[in-house]
């Protein structure tokens, strides 16, 4: 036979794309419109009812950035119409076809009832089937104008990611509105040679199985009539009825779909439009669910649901409805997919906390697993926290944008730092967008690595990342696929089930330990710094918040313990944690906001905690000691004295001054407390810091050496750092000043200035304190660079296999080694509060208030000796999609800890980031709680959120050896118990002594839940 494929694949796609799609639609009648533009913001339906609307024409351009436009549109179905199918198909002026970043609208009846969203790949809206013919069509459209910020691919800097900057001219020019027919047999016949032209191009040239198609294709398009291709569909979709039900082979792969909609909770638009764009998704997605029964839909992020429920009220009766009829599934179990490696431990706590509450009080479901297809990358304590929420399963995809390495499973155990193990899966189809075309099932099967193990992925199918969702398109095509030979079969069907049916089936499936790290989108863990410090600030107050009104309600006659107020600016807190804003991949806007909503909680957590220190009582002056450890050091009170203060552990001491080891001295640009001595060079790098305890020089070049880098990665400015920024940067080494600014017994500091690059200008304040080797670095910048990374480099004399960094709960070490390609990809990393470097007998820990990013390297000298460099990344300059990211004024503080141990390191992490606050406050009552025993770290103290008025206490073992203690209360313990993180118990714990003994495996979290007497 001769090969005709050639003639018969460009045949087909013609007709397809010519004459069969275009026919879908068999008739059409405009609808008649009128316009208003909505002033500013959004504004509620009743509002825009009862507008003024002027008449507008097919072919106007409408919609200014960020704009709002409200269309009413009228028809009447013609009367010949009668028993056709009819809908309304509106196109805004699309353009591209991602529905998520562009002109959007929601139809409503002009009662105000949602009906449908309206966005480039779902375009209509269900009017009858069959009509009757006569039917009135009237609707009030939102529309909105939200700028394609992705125009170019990211390759050009623009001003519309604010609507401060954006501009006013309009961005799109409405093409139609109409009434039409659908003709449902064209429609099914588009369907029909879209499934199998795509297997045909999918299979192997030599597969038997491409030719059978390919011919019986080019069989029926013989059958369609060009000049009716209406009443000819039918014949063609007769003819191509064998090649269609031909069964899949019995060893096909299945791909279990689950319906999904990817919304992220701000990124390229605000969250404010992210709330419209839930209604318009989830308004989708009920629709299609009364046209498909065996369609389901998995969803995740409880606030999103709760932006629903309070603006939405309709359209959330019906996600409601939904649940029931098991059509749509809660998932995830967290308030927002939020980043997986930036929020702190108890944060990430929190997250399922409120999340999985959420969905057992809305719906009566506690969600089964982690939904995060998008983080940046994966704590490796997620598996303990992620059990301990009563989760059973973790999914991800993020894994395969992966620089470097191909990660070597699909379907694995995921074992986190103490030994915890989750079921993870990682769809092999590499997309949480997924629409079931040739070229997904072919990757799916092609790129699943469990083959002979296992024969079964998920892919969760719909547009989405800024919403849209699944459509009726993407349905049919999984009907089509559900058992077609040469290709994967599709199963529609919830995650939990498809996680039972994986379990089963690999219950031996590979063990992969520690994180999850993301060989891409390393400048997350730095860009947009003041939206990161905002997250870090709000973690620590609200610990402090919780701790001291926990305090106040224990012992304060009359005081009552802020419930409600906790619980909102938690879930603000959690809300901006989402994997687009604490990242800083966002646009102006996105951040422009996070920066002054942190800024109003830190004003309200302040004055929750004021009042309940005020609670107490007067009666002079105390300190009060947020952190888990005992401290001794030197503050500075209202009037800028410095005084030496001891504090227990969570508790409050007099406003005294205490005896400090060993005053500290100033001799030229020499800081001196009988602990280290710490030498200022010229050019204001620290020439020395030698540690007089242990008797060695701790640096082995030069200190704290700024060095500012070019910039540019290939591709994704705001998310990215590529290994070639190394290769080209200024070391700052020139000091404009050198000062001595503290010469005090108690306190030595020394202040650099620079000024450098495009207007720049860098103030540090190196301070050393009595009766500490902490040596501070606070840091206030006027950064005006583009295209730049500022880095910090404390090249360390210590010979270290490896370098160990806070992450949740614990901390992971890291191979300072590039053996391998895998070690060599972790060239930018990210840590919380501490980076701890050392060899056997001694230790530098570098701390540091709200930074993230860091590296660690090593070279040996020619001496035989080993430098081992730690370098925080201070601050970026990316342009893309915030022109402006990171522009302005940053106030931080990191700091050099000598002769450091682990225990050391998370003792002054907690010190730095809990300075020590005085109130005027009466004799302050014992601490909530102490502990007695080493490794056994307090991470939370609050009353519990039933309001049983019992105290709840989150303990973790933070050296990374067992550890065993005795955990001590401030108050009558009537009864203990362990519980889950979301406080349900698990099993009682013993009282002995008054106390609770306590016995940790490395880096355990235990939740105790303290009934008082």
């Amino acid at each position: 036979m001769h090969d005709e494929s050639r003639r018969i694949e460009e045949r087909v796609q013609r007709l397809h794309d010519q004459r069969i799609k275009t026919a879908v639609y068999a008739a059409t009648v405009p609808f008649e419109v009128e316009a208003w533009q909505a002033p500013g913001e959004p504004v509620p339906f009743e509002e825009a009812a009862a507008a003024s609307y002027e008449p507008f024409a097919m072919g106007t351009p409408w919609g200014p950035p960020w704009g709002t436009t409200w269309f009413r549109m009228r028809g009447q179905v013609p009367a010949d119409w009668a028993g056709k199918r009819v809908e309304a198909v509106i196109d805004l002026g699309f353009v591209g076809d991602w529905p998520g970043n562009q002109a959007e609208a929601l139809v409503h009846l002009t009662d105000g009832t949602p009906l449908k969203a309206v966005n480039p790949l779902n375009q209509y809206v269900p009017i009858a089937n069959p009509a009757t013919g006569g039917e009135t069509v009237d609707y009030l459209v939102e529309a909105a104008s939200n700028p394609d910020i992705l125009a170019d691919n990211f390759s050009k800097v623009t001003p519309l990611g604010d609507k401060l900057t954006a501009g006013d001219k309009p961005l799109y020019t409405f093409r139609s509105a109409d009434l039409a027919v659908l003709d449902e047999e064209v429609w099914h016949l588009d369907l029909d040679v879209q499934v199998l032209r795509e297997l045909m191009l999918e299979l192997g040239e030599h597969d038997p199985r491409r030719h059978e198609i390919a011919h019986a294709l080019d069989r029926a398009m013989d059958l369609l009539d060009l000049d009716d291709v209406s009443g000819s569909a039918a014949a063609v979709r007769e003819a191509l009825k064998p090649v269609l039900s031909k069964p899949a082979h019995a060893s096909a792969h299945t791909i279990s779909g689950v319906g999904h909609a990817h919304i992220d909770s701000a990124w390229l638009w605000p969250i404010r439009e992210t709330k419209r764009k839930t209604s318009r998704t989830f308004s989708n997605v009920t629709s299609l669910a009364d046209e498909y029964d065996d369609f389901i839909f998995a969803c995740s992020q409880a606030q999103q649901y709760e932006w629903v429920r309070d603006n939405y009220p309709k359209v959330w009766a019906r996600i409601q409805e939904s649940v029931k009829n098991g059509q749509w599934a809660p998932v995830g179990g967290m308030w927002v997919e939020s980043d997986g490696n930036l929020p702190g431990g108890e944060a990430v706590a929190r997250q399922f906390v409120h999340g999985k509450r959420f969905f057992m009080d809305h719906f009566g479901i506690e969600t089964k697993g982690v939904w995060l297809p998008d983080s940046f990358g994966y704590n490796a304590a997620y598996p303990q926290i992620a059990k301990l929420a009563g989760n059973e399963w973790f999914l991800t995809q993020k894994i395969s944008w992966n620089q470097t390495n191909k990660f070597p499973h699909h379907t694995f155990w995921w074992e986190g730092i103490d030994g915890t193990r989750i079921f993870t899966h990682f769809p092999p189809v590499d997309t949480y967008n997924a629409r079931f075309s040739g070229e997904e099932m072919s990757r799916a099967v092609r790129n699943y690595q469990e083959k002979g193990g296992a024969s079964r992925s998920l892919a969760p199918f719909g547009w989405g990342d800024g919403g849209g969702g699944p459509t009726r398109e993407i349905m049919e095509r999984a009907r089509r696929l559900a058992d077609l030979e040469g290709s994967a079969k599709v199963v529609v069907e919830h995650p939990d089930e498809f996680f039972a049916k994986a379990r089963e089936e690999y219950p031996d499936a590979p063990v992969w330990v520690g994180e999850l790290y993301l060989e891409l989108h390393r400048a997350t863990y730095t860009s947009q710094a003041r939206t990161k410090q905002g997250n870090r600030r709000s973690e620590h107050l609200l610990r402090e918040a919780e701790l001291w009104a926990t305090t106040a309600a224990l012992h304060a006659p009359g005081y009552t313990y802020p419930y409600e107020k906790l619980d909102r600016l938690w879930k603000t807190v959690l809300l901006h944690q989402f994997h687009d804003i604490l990242p800083g991949s966002s646009i102006a806007w996105v951040h422009r906001e996070a920066e002054a909503e942190y800024a109003r909680v830190a004003r309200e957590l302040q004055a929750l905690t004021a009042e309940a220190m005020a609670a107490l009582g007067t009666g002079g002056p105390r300190v009060f000691n947020t952190s888990p450890c005992d401290r001794a050091e030197v503050i500075q009170t209202a009037d800028g004295a410095p005084v030496y203060v001891q504090v227990p552990a969570s508790g409050s001491a007099p406003l005294t001054d205490a005896e400090p080891p060993q005053p500290v001295t100033v001799n030229g640009r020499t800081l001196d407390n009988g602990l280290v001595r710490v030498e200022v060079a010229e050019d204001g790098t620290l020439a020395s810091v030698y540690d007089l305890r242990a008797g060695r020089e701790v640096l082995a070049e030069p200190g704290n050496l700024l060095r500012l880098h070019t910039d540019l990665p290939n591709y994704w400015d705001a998310w990215d750092i590529d290994k070639h920024y190394k290769n080209r940067y200024t070391d700052l080494l020139d000091a404009s000043s050198v000062t001595v600014v503290e010469q005090d017994p108690l306190l030595g500091a020394i202040r650099v200035e620079r000024d450098f690059g495009k207007g720049s200008k860098i103030t540090q304040t190196i301070t050393v304190r009595a009766g500490s080797p902490r040596i501070d670095i606070e840091t206030d910048i006027d950064w005006h660079e583009t295209e730049k990374i500022l880095k910090a480099a404390f090249p360390v004399d210590i010979r270290a296999p490896h370098s160990s960094a806070e992450i949740q709960f614990g901390h992971i070490q890291r191979p300072t080694h590039t053996n391998t390609s895998w070690e060599a990809a972790r060239f930018e990393v990210s840590g919380h509060r501490w980076v701890h470097i050392g060899e056997p007998g001694y230790g530098v820990a570098v701390i540091n208030d709200s930074t993230y990013g860091h590296d660690v390297s090593r070279t040996v000298r020619e001496d035989g000796g080993t430098t081992t460099t730690v370098r925080l990344s201070l601050v970026r300059a990316p342009r893309i999609p915030d022109p402006e990211a990171d522009q302005g004024r940053h106030r931080f503080t990191y700091a050099l800890l000598p002769g450091a141990s682990i225990e050391d390191a998370v003792a002054e992490g907690y010190a730095l980031n809990l300075p020590l606050r005085v109130a005027d406050a009466a004799g302050a009552p014992e601490p909530v709680v102490s502990v007695e025993g080493e490794g056994v770290t307090v991470e939370a103290v609050k009353l519990a959120d039933d309001t049983s008025g019992d105290v709840v206490v989150r303990l973790y073992e933070s050296r990374g050896g067992r550890a065993t203690g005795v955990l001590r209360t401030g108050f009558p313990l009537a009864g203990a118990q362990i519980t889950d993180l979301l406080e349900r118990p698990l099993e009682d714990a013993e009282i002995a002594d008054g106390g609770v003994p306590v016995t940790l495996r490395p880096f355990q979290i235990l939740t105790l839940r303290l009934r008082r007497g």
